[in-house]
């Protein structure tokens, strides 16, 4: 059983320390345990029904209110909400309490919803990388654990995974061959995961190779497909070799081939950029990047 503290949340639910001592002391919310020390913290229920209260709070429900109701209709009520308002703080909150309960029923009806409603794209963009932004500000804080990042990151993967397989192969010779990977201790598949489905939907043809990928591998992939690009995300720092090295020695091995890089380490340092490269600064370049192609 996981145990939090006040200030955890404070981060995961978006509701001031100060105002949830209050909603404790005037309404009975939640009634924190305390250590033989006599420091409150709080169990996984606790912060289950906050989430839940929190969303309906901001949602324009009174706190007076919501403390007249069970258990069971504060989570019915949530519930009915996730799913007709697609405001972006709604959406991010509801995703929060699925990640915190690890409920993939409720996970999938907030994610198929907003992908009926927006689109599969407009979902990514606008619900699923912000709360991975946020997920990623949770886990350096501490505030969830392994086992709830994983159980995420997987079903958000089937879902982009999905995805990409409805889209159909591109038709006749107009379509840019792209050769998609990670180098060696990357870990990024996610956005790996959705750059594939950005260029298959865009009517390009995709060779994902997938992560962990040296670059003699990368040759002999190159060397069968012959790709017009190839992509790859650089987020850590090489323990073997700089940036720079690795990207000259890109642009030596595939000197006929346009180099398209991204990743926190290929932005934040000063790269020397080979005549055959290119970097995608960010997601909105990237993407005005693909539809400049077409």
């Amino acid at each position: 059983m996981a145990v939090y503290s006040i200030r955890d949340l404070e981060k995961l639910s978006g509701i001031k320390a100060h105002t949830i001592r209050i909603w404790e002391q005037r309404y009975g919310i939640i009634e924190p345990q305390r250590t033989k020390t006599n420091i409150r913290y709080y169990e996984d229920d606790d912060l289950k029904f906050l989430l839940n209260i929190a969303l309906l709070n901001k949602n324009g429900i009174k706190i007076s209110k919501i403390a007249k109701m069970t258990r069971n209709e504060v989570a019915e009520k949530v519930a009915a909400i996730s799913e007709i308002n697609f405001e972006y703080g709604t959406q991010l909150d509801a995703l929060t309490i699925s990640m915190i309960e690890m409920d993939e029923f409720k996970f999938d009806r907030i994610v198929s919803t907003n992908i009926q409603q927006l689109g599969f794209e407009r979902t990514m963009l606008e619900i699923i990388y912000p709360f991975l932004d946020k997920l990623s500000l949770l886990w350096l804080t501490g505030s969830i654990n392994p086992v709830q990042e994983n159980f995420m990151s997987y079903l958000i993967r089937q879902k982009i995974i999905v995805a990409i397989d409805q889209e159909p192969l591109p038709a006749g010779r107009e379509y840019k061959k792209f050769m998609i990977y990670l180098p060696e201790g990357e870990r990024q598949e996610l956005s790996l995961l959705f750059m594939h489905y950005l260029l298959k939907s865009r009517k390009n043809h995709v060779i994902y190779i997938g992560q962990d990928i040296s670059l003699g591998d990368l040759q002999d992939a190159h060397k069968i497909h012959k790709p017009d690009y190839i992509f790859t995300m650089i987020t850590e720092t090489f323990a073997k070799e700089s940036i720079q090295s690795y990207i000259d020695r890109m642009a030596q091995y595939f000197e006929d081939t346009t180099l398209l890089l991204s990743g926190y380490q290929v932005v934040a340092q000063e790269v020397l950029l080979p005549t055959n490269a290119r970097i995608l600064r960010s997601l909105d370049q990237t993407i005005n990047f693909l539809d400049d192609l077409k």
